[in-house]
């Protein structure tokens, strides 16, 4: 399992952290987890403030297709796709490359790109609806985070078997103290969290044995 860095093209965001905490409470908590309209395009307490393509993707995109070696005709998932920004830039950067998704958000599928539509799928995670091994890499970035750790352990072991181990999953985590402090204080949908170890741990139960990195708020 190794351990790589395939986002270090995106631009760092900036986060106002104490406008967050002050401005969460359960109700917040409870309509982001929807993973509607308020959540993608909302004001920035509830979610993203607006999740636009701006053409972040595209680099991240071609480090993704250069790590896998992914070529024409090969077949890609997205798990957890959103708007399917990454898929359409995996689609303009490899033509020919059979690029997927699967979100739980109904509202992020029906304000895709056009150049998606037809290969974003709703569902979850935890079941998804694919035969064993059907595409050669599979990804998920900063998703299984929230599921709570048993249906993460399942989500795990799901791509796995759709990829046997040629994958891709980023996931919120912390290195010290100080940081999960930070994180803790302006996260909204994560259901489990946890230092490098704990993740590494929910890989292990999953036997998931592909590729990974943290997302980690300073």
């Amino acid at each position: 399992m190794p351990h790589v860095n395939l986002l270090r093209a995106l631009p760092k965001t900036k986060r106002n952290i104490q406008k967050r905490a002050e401005g969460k409470d359960p109700a917040v908590i409870a309509i982001a987890k929807q993973y509607g309209e308020m959540y993608w395009d909302g004001p920035r307490e509830y979610g993203y403030g607006g999740y636009r393509d701006d053409g972040r993707w595209h680099p991240v995109a071609r480090d993704i297709i250069a790590h896998f070696g992914l070529k024409p005709g090969m077949r890609v998932l997205d798990v957890g796709c959103g708007k399917g920004f990454l898929v359409k830039a995996l689609l303009a950067e490899c033509p020919g490359l059979e690029a997927f998704g699967l979100d739980i958000s109904l509202y992020a599928l029906m304000h895709c790109a056009p150049e998606v539509i037809g290969r974003l799928h709703l569902g979850t995670a935890e079941k998804l609806p694919f035969p064993d091994g059907s595409f050669d890499c599979v990804l998920s970035l900063n998703t299984i985070h929230n599921f709570p750790r048993p249906r993460a352990v399942i989500a795990m072991r799901e791509i796995q078997r759709l990829s046997r181990g040629r994958a891709f999953v980023q996931v919120d985590s912390y290195l010290t103290p100080q940081q999960k402090e930070i994180f803790e204080s302006w996260v909204l949908t994560a259901e489990y969290h946890d230092f490098p170890d704990g993740w590494l741990e929910v890989f292990a139960a999953a036997g998931y044995t592909g590729d990974y990195d943290w997302t980690i708020i300073e």
